[in-house]
């Protein structure tokens, strides 16, 4: 139980709509969504079961599949077990941000200490096949707009904490190139991304997402990893650098959509 949600008696009276920003734990999800609806206060983005539906790697990861989208094999392996999926893999706590805790096992002598590292967090671990040499791609959807594709390209290594937040430790080196609009074919663009089955899924199941995807360098062929419900909002954050890198204007185009901004019924996820 997180300070905030014990302390209520600090939480205004007056509010009418929480406009939520707060990424990963607490905020994505669904405990704030919770605690806004238990006290009657309309909020943006998506709902209770719907932030914790993506948050939760498990659920969101059998919600691909019963919507035939497009994800790499993985499984659930519990703190103590080993997985059974051969390296290469990805190791990556089930119920954390997207770059917490992840470990990237390239040798079967670097298991054991990955599968350490994820237990420490007390979560149920999901392990999935690793897709070689991708290329880290992005989509932001609000509504039923899918904003430009954006890849990224970290310095070094792949996609992990320091290079997702270099601000963070300005002495680790870390950073990443993003590139938006990705530079893909036009045709593939529109055959395999924008108009693909997850996109429609996204649409329909979350308000505002951030998709996160590999694409395989031979085919191209992209595979759905996980979605954010609600992308970081710093300078370094993908969905406002896809927004033509104004987080002012992503704010303006949230108030714009009703459905993301529904002050008149309390509770605004679905």
């Amino acid at each position: 139980m997180s300070m905030f949600a014990m302390n209520t008696s600090r939480f205004p009276k007056d509010v009418d709509l929480a406009f939520i920003t707060i990424h990963g734990t607490f905020g994505e999800d669904g405990q704030l969504q919770q605690i806004l609806e238990e006290r009657g206060v309309a909020y943006t983005g998506d709902g209770v079961e719907a932030s914790r539906a993506a948050f939760d790697k498990i659920l969101s990861k059998e919600k691909f599949r019963e919507h035939s989208v497009v994800t790499p094999e993985w499984e659930v392996v519990e703190v103590g077990q080993r997985p059974t999926i051969s390296v290469p893999l990805v190791v990556k706590p089930a119920r954390q941000g997207s770059t917490v805790g992840v470990v990237i096992v390239k040798n079967a002598s670097e298991l054991d200490s990955a599968m350490a590292e994820a237990g420490k967090l007390r979560s149920q671990i999901v392990d999935r096949k690793i897709c070689v040499g991708p290329r880290k791609l992005t989509i932001g959807v609000l509504g039923d707009q899918a904003l430009p594709i954006l890849e990224i390209i970290p310095k070094g290594g792949f996609y992990d904490f320091n290079n997702k937040y270099p601000f963070l430790n300005p002495q680790g080196g870390g950073g990443a190139e993003h590139v938006c609009p990705a530079k893909i074919d036009p045709k593939s663009r529109r055959n395999k991304f924008r108009n693909r089955r997850c996109m429609r899924f996204a649409r329909s199941a979350w308000l505002f997402t951030v998709v996160s995807m590999c694409c395989l360098p031979d085919s191209g062929e992209p595979f759905v990893l996980e979605v954010n419900t609600i992308p970081g909002m710093t300078e370094a954050s993908l969905a406002a650098r896809s927004r033509c890198g104004c987080r002012y204007q992503l704010c303006r185009s949230l108030r714009a959509d009703h459905r993301a901004f529904s002050p008149e019924r309390k509770g605004a996820g679905r």
